[in-house]
């Protein structure tokens, strides 16, 4: 009778792992296709900024998931570094386009940054106040806030300024998270080229 009941347990809880797997992809799908409709209704009056900007992040958080999966073919991760050109241009011009390049460039170099680069601390610092500057100031504009380009840098700037609150300045980022961010370094360019 033991043998029986653990058979039967087995089975009832493979089929409760199959029932939580069919629920959990009923429910992406779900959200990717309430995202997509979204994004092709016509402007909606928004009662407050607040409400738009919420709704930018909803749809990041639905489509994050899937936008790296078209990119892993052709993204290779650089060796990382320990000798570099320290940037004077920190801060923004307030000017969408230029400001968003700069900041992925100086991301760029950051996510490229090995053990023991030079003044990798003083690095990290300024550029952890220019990604707070950024998100802070563009994401007010919901015309900025609905571009690609801004979903995604935002998204890399939390995984950056993340490490940077979790393991400090001097830490290089791991080899995974490396590759995540260059993939996207690879779509906000793309996005910044077509003006998007």
């Amino acid at each position: 009778k033991i043998g029986t009941a653990a058979v039967w347990f087995a089975a009832v809880h493979r089929h409760n792992s199959i029932k939580q797997y069919i629920m959990k992809t009923q429910i992406v799908i779900a959200a990717a296709l309430i995202s997509a409709a979204s994004a092709f209704s016509g402007p909606v009056k928004t009662e407050s900024p607040r409400r738009d900007f919420l709704k930018t992040i909803a749809t990041v958080a639905v489509t994050a998931p899937f936008a790296p999966l078209a990119a892993n073919a052709e993204i290779v991760v650089p060796a990382q570094v320990t000798e570099y050109d320290f940037p004077d241009n920190w801060g923004l011009s307030y000017k969408y386009d230029e400001d968003a390049a700069k900041v992925r460039a100086h991301m760029v170099t950051a996510t490229g940054l090995a053990k023991g680069a030079s003044r990798m601390e003083d690095y990290g610092k300024n550029l952890k106040k220019e990604m707070t500057d950024f998100v802070s100031y563009y994401r007010r504009f919901p015309k900025v806030a609905g571009k690609p380009s801004f979903s995604t840098l935002y998204t890399s700037i939390n995984v950056l300024a993340g490490h940077y609150t979790s393991y400090g300045y001097k830490y290089p980022l791991p080899e995974k998270r490396r590759k995540r961010l260059y993939q996207e370094y690879a779509e906000i360019e793309k996005s910044l080229k077509r003006g998007r």
